[in-house]
């Protein structure tokens, strides 16, 4: 059998990185993703009826909803290895 067979059965590859730097970057990507939605949705309302405020304030409730997202996300996978170690 070919080296190649054996790791498609375990599933393991050597150009997978590790699992941390694919959460970071994932987090990372909410973040700028939600400000950037907001801050647009803000921009285009501020525009419509001229307040320039909007999109700053877009921007900032988008990061609030980000990091929240994130931590209802990712903080039960923290807590619950935490309860795993406690064993």
């Amino acid at each position: 059998m070919s080296s190649n067979g054996n790791r498609a059965v375990t599933g393991t590859s050597d150009e997978a990185g590790p699992h941390g730097l694919g959460v970071g970057w994932t987090v990372m990507s909410y973040l700028i993703a939600g400000m950037v939605a907001y801050g647009a949705i803000g921009w285009l309302i501020g525009r419509a009826i001229h307040v320039a405020l909007l999109f700053p304030i877009g921007m900032l409730v988008g990061l609030g909803i980000s990091i929240g997202y994130i931590i209802f996300r990712y903080g039960k996978q923290g807590a619950a290895e935490e309860g795993r170690g406690n064993r």
